[in-house]
């Protein structure tokens, strides 16, 4: 399976205390924003607006992974949607935007190269070309870890790796490792160095 470049983005894979809800933020996405959001992919919140967006760069601090959105078109037709389809607009006070935030959540994400076993506890940013990449098809984001953009001690990049993902075929040293990772670099909580 990781043998085979294939990113699903930000997948939660659990949280310590056992619950790993997506929030519903009410408005939380601008009527109109132009650019697509993709289940999976990292957000934050924007500054003084309310509302979450892509992260855009592989040194921004961000809050978690898109879940989801619905809402009631300029029709008046409802949608629900594990994407936001870039451009869209709604009827006023009825979008609900779905992400995960908290910081505590594991994920599981596709390296964009091999990694090995020496690369737990190291932190590593996002593969700065595949940030907005992904299928408005499927939904899906194709973020991926940059394998070669570890921080190195005493410096901070934007996930710390905890773990392998216990997928069937997925293995430390293969081509597109799974890894899970943890937010480093939260928007909220301060960004915490590697060791």
């Amino acid at each position: 399976m990781s043998a085979t470049s294939a990113p699903f983005g930000l997948r939660p894979a659990y949280h310590p205390s056992g619950l790993d809800r997506a929030q519903a933020l009410a408005n939380g996405i601008t009527s109109g924003y132009s650019s697509a959001i993709l289940k999976g992919q990292p957000v934050l919140y924007s500054t003084g607006a309310g509302v979450i967006v892509p992260v855009t760069t592989t040194s921004q601090a961000w809050s978690g992974a898109f879940d989801g959105v619905e809402w009631t078109d300029t029709t008046g037709r409802r949608r629900v949607s594990n994407y936001w389809p870039a451009s869209t607009s709604y009827i006023a006070g009825s979008c609900v935007a779905y992400f995960y935030n908290d910081q505590n959540i594991v994920y599981e994400i596709q390296a964009d190269g091999s990694m090995a076993q020496t690369t737990l506890g190291g932190e590593f940013s996002f593969t700065s070309g595949n940030l907005a990449a992904g299928s408005t098809t499927t939904g899906l984001s194709q973020a991926t870890l940059a394998a070669g953009s570890s921080a190195g001690a005493n410096n901070q990049q934007q996930m710390r790796v905890v773990d392998i993902a216990p997928i069937p075929g997925n293995a430390w040293g293969d081509a597109y490792t799974i890894v899970r990772v943890v937010n480093s670099q939260s928007q909220f909580f301060g960004s915490v160095v590697a060791v």
